[in-house]
């Protein structure tokens, strides 16, 4: 939901800012934001993460943030927006597939169909759009597939980092190595100067989704410590639905009646791919 609410309010920061100026500037707030709380749980550990676990989780976070939405980026250059959508929607799909072949998690009939209920249920306001051809060359679309297995892979692998250490720090530091990562290739934006020019309008904006985001985050991290990556990932299929009902709260934009039906998949495909297995909740990590 919180990702749904954030592309509504990009809208009104798209125009002053670039796509990888405003995906820095919101991770970069977002980092500060969870700094203050990150940092008193690292004073209380016992001793810091190695190397090691440090160097996995700034390429996870950097996965995350950074890769991932190059990639998407990249992609939406040639990919109309219903189809990439719908592309970005396999996340969960392919988080399924990836956990289960890790022997992360285990693929029941019910996990499945909930997550191919709730990608149905993302197609389903799409499909005119998706009905009257993309005009797209394969790369694009490779990109934008590929900044979902981007996503679902650091989904996985996350797992056993946070299961190791505090969640707050883990999403600041993560955080923190997609900010670096994204200054860097952002510069082609020239954001130095973009940055400086920006009206208070856009500041406001970029401040809102920054400060949403490190919730979001801190959010996502915690479920992923406590739950099964597909069933934390399958909650994606909200994004467009959000997006959409704020959209003609506050922007006036209409709400189609496959919109309604939309989210009437997607409710039971979260339903059946959460429900407690055999009757029973799947213990958590302790």
């Amino acid at each position: 939901m919180q990702v749904g609410a954030a592309i509504v309010v990009s809208r009104f920061a798209v125009g002053e800012v670039p796509p990888l100026t405003l995906a820095m500037l919101r991770y970069a707030i977002g980092f500060l934001c969870l700094l203050p709380f990150a940092l008193p749980t690292l004073r209380r550990l016992p001793r810091m993460p190695p190397a090691r676990d440090l160097a996995a989780m700034a390429a996870l976070g950097t996965g995350q943030f950074g890769i991932l939405v190059a990639l998407l980026n990249w992609g939406l250059r040639t990919v109309p927006a219903a189809p990439a959508a719908l592309l970005f929607g396999l996340f969960p799909l392919l988080t399924l597939l990836l956990s289960a072949a890790l022997g992360s998690e285990r693929l029941t009939p019910a996990l499945l169909a909930g997550v191919l209920l709730s990608i149905a249920g993302v197609a389903l306001p799409l499909a005119p759009k998706l009905e009257a051809g993309t005009g797209s060359s394969w790369w694009g679309e490779a990109a934008v597939l590929a900044s979902a297995g981007v996503g679902a892979l650091c989904s996985v692998l996350y797992r056993p980092y946070l299961r190791r250490y505090p969640t707050v720090p883990v999403s600041a530091f993560a955080m923190l190595a997609s900010v670096l990562f994204l200054a860097v290739i952002a510069l082609g934006e020239d954001w130095p100067h973009r940055v400086r020019s920006l009206s208070p309008a856009a500041w406001a904006a970029v401040s809102f989704v920054g400060l949403s985001s490190g919730v979001g985050y801190f959010c996502w991290l915690y479920a992923l410590k406590h739950e099964p990556p597909t069933r934390v990932t399958v909650f994606l299929a909200l994004n467009p639905v959000t997006a959409a009902l704020l959209g003609w709260a506050f922007l006036g934009e209409r709400l189609a009646p496959r919109m309604l039906a939309a989210l009437a998949l997607i409710a039971l495909g979260l339903w059946l791919a959460t429900r407690p297995a055999s009757g029973s909740r799947q213990p958590g990590p302790g």
